[in-house]
């Protein structure tokens, strides 16, 4: 299992030396991967930086961990400036990117941006579609419902061909989520409870058998908070997910009140003390 950790934006703000020190020991320690969240305009969304142009400078002082937005809501946003700017990413850090994507909850945000909100499920579908195409073909002809490309492509093309795209949504996703992600996705990230895991797992990997892919094919990350309420059961949650055979894994040091040094002393604490077994 891949263990990795969140950036802890909304606490760590605008310090962008606590941001670069954060990135580059955990870089250093070896966390496989750095997620970082996404909110374009919403009320009280709390201080989170657009996590494409953060990782792009994530990207320029880390020499090997995997980067991890999670998760754009990609339908409110154009679907051949995102692949642009994820290919650009991609080619800038090496092939390190796994963008993580979603449809997002909130109708003011989507007004904001001039989509349609009650479209994003089958948009998303769609732009997942065109994404692909865009990168691993030079040329690309698409003639979909939201977009239409004829006879042009990216250049320069991304690293990874196609980058990952890993779905989030809500702890149990309804049933056209669990069929998104076994149809299209390369993973998924879980918020549902231990207990609910095998159920949604199931149902996602029979939608992938219809279309020939295998178990394989579809990772899965859970979030373990190493801090705050839930602290002392850390270790067990880790060793849970473990046993319930997921790919990934992503601690967090969010939520227990740390100053920029509690962050980096909690991130190399836990670290050491991830249950390898």
């Amino acid at each position: 299992m891949r263990i990795g950790i969140s950036l802890p934006v909304r606490e760590l703000q605008g310090d962008l030396g606590a941001i670069k020190a954060f990135a580059q020991t955990a870089d250093e320690l070896g966390y496989t991967h750095l997620r970082v969240p996404d909110q374009v305009l919403r009320p009280d969304s709390g201080y989170v930086h657009e996590p494409l142009t953060l990782l792009v400078y994530v990207a320029a002082i880390t020499q090997k961990i995997e980067l991890v937005p999670s998760v754009i809501v990609l339908p409110s946003r154009q679907t051949v400036l995102v692949a642009k700017q994820a290919a650009e990413l991609d080619v800038l850090s090496g092939g390190r990117l796994r963008l993580g994507i979603g449809v997002g909850p909130s109708a003011e945000e989507y007004r904001a941006l001039g989509a349609d909100f009650h479209t994003r499920g089958a948009r998303c579908e769609e732009q997942m579609a065109l994404l692909k195409q865009l990168w691993t073909q030079p040329t690309v002809d698409f003639d979909g419902r939201w977009d239409t490309v004829s006879g042009a492509g990216l250049n320069p093309l991304p690293v990874q061909r196609p980058i990952p795209l890993w779905i989030g949504a809500q702890s149990v996703p309804i049933p056209r989520i669990r069929r998104r992600v076994g149809r299209l996705a390369d993973g998924w990230f879980v918020l549902c409870t231990p207990e609910e895991f095998p159920a949604i797992q199931a149902d996602i990997l029979r939608a992938a058998e219809t279309v020939g892919r295998r178990p394989q094919d579809i990772g899965t990350e859970a979030g373990v908070a190493v801090v705050g309420p839930r602290e002392a059961e850390w270790r067990d949650r880790v060793s849970g997910w473990r046993r319930a055979g997921l790919s990934h894994l992503c601690l967090r040091t969010l939520g227990g009140g740390l100053d920029a040094q509690g962050h980096l002393d909690t991130m190399q604490r836990v670290y050491a003390e991830v249950p390898r077994d």
